[in-house]
């Protein structure tokens, strides 16, 4: 028993109505309602995603910008230490010459 063509189109007319009936399937319709909910949400929810990205590299900026300054203090506070290590370094070498000058000179008298 063949079905004919007027079956076969009265049948795709209404088996979306059918299965929906059953909760087989939704009409065309809601799903495309659906998916275009979805798709709300997830644009929603990657443009948050996007500020969250954005807040995290301004952040991570403002920190950089703190660990430069902090290394530009570290540097300046070396440069001076080393500039008082020199200036101690050259009182020690003066002080050790002399002494060996008076040591040398206290000898000869003997």
């Amino acid at each position: 028993m063949a079905l004919a063509q007027e079956d076969i189109a009265f049948i795709k007319a209404h088996l979306g109505e059918w299965l929906a009936e059953q909760s087989l399937g939704k009409p065309p319709v809601v799903y495309e309602i659906e998916l275009r909910e979805r798709m709300a949400r997830v644009e929603e929810e990657l443009k948050h995603q996007r500020e969250l990205l954005r807040e995290g590299f301004k952040r991570m900026d403002e920190r950089f910008e703190q660990v430069d300054k902090r290394f530009e203090q570290v540097d300046k506070r070396f440069d001076e230490m080393l500039k008082r290590h020199d200036q101690h370094f050259l009182w020690l070498v003066g002080f050790i010459a002399s002494s060996a000058a008076l040591i040398i000179a206290a000898l000869r008298y003997l």
